[in-house]
């Protein structure tokens, strides 16, 4: 990692791709907002949420990035499969944190309805709110973006 400028990479599964890429659109805009130049981003792509934990991983080990974020979408539906795609997802991205160093963020929205899916991808970039207020309207890449930046800088800081 440079110290001037660090790179970030994110990683977005393409299953439930349109809210996918409006995440997307809302990390490339928090990586703006945070003075990031989109030149110093590199995204990659995998098939769904399940695969993000080895694509961050493959870019942890080369030691190019400040923080990976990774983006992801899984909507409950009738079969137990949810469950098992969600916590090996979250699992797996935050053992590639810790077992590499580099931070690596949970952008993986988890939700009940596809309506709610959207509701945390929306075009605005709301401020991050807490759990006890209503998160309508928020786009979870943009705070994902946010938080890498963070963790990016606390880590050059130690």
């Amino acid at each position: 990692m440079s110290l001037r400028r660090p790179r970030f990479a994110i990683v977005r599964a393409r299953f439930n791709e349109p809210i996918t890429k409006a995440l997307l659109d809302g990390a490339l805009r928090g990586f703006a907002a945070g003075r990031i130049p989109r030149r110093s981003i590199d995204i990659v792509e995998v098939p769904g949420a399940f695969e993000l934990p080895v694509a961050a991983a493959w870019l942890a080990k080369s030691r190019k990035y400040g923080a990976i974020v990774c983006i992801g979408c899984i909507v409950r539906g009738e079969t137990p499969h949810f469950e098992y795609v969600a916590s090996a997802s979250a699992h797996g991205i935050n053992a590639v944190g810790r077992d590499t160093g580099i931070p690596v963020i949970l952008g993986v929205l988890t939700t009940d309805t596809v309506e709610q899916a959207w509701s945390r991808a929306a075009a605005s970039d709301a401020p991050a709110r807490q759990h006890t207020e209503d998160a309508a309207g928020s786009n979870k890449g943009y705070e994902a973006a946010r938080a890498a930046i963070d963790m990016a800088l606390l880590r050059r800081s130690v």
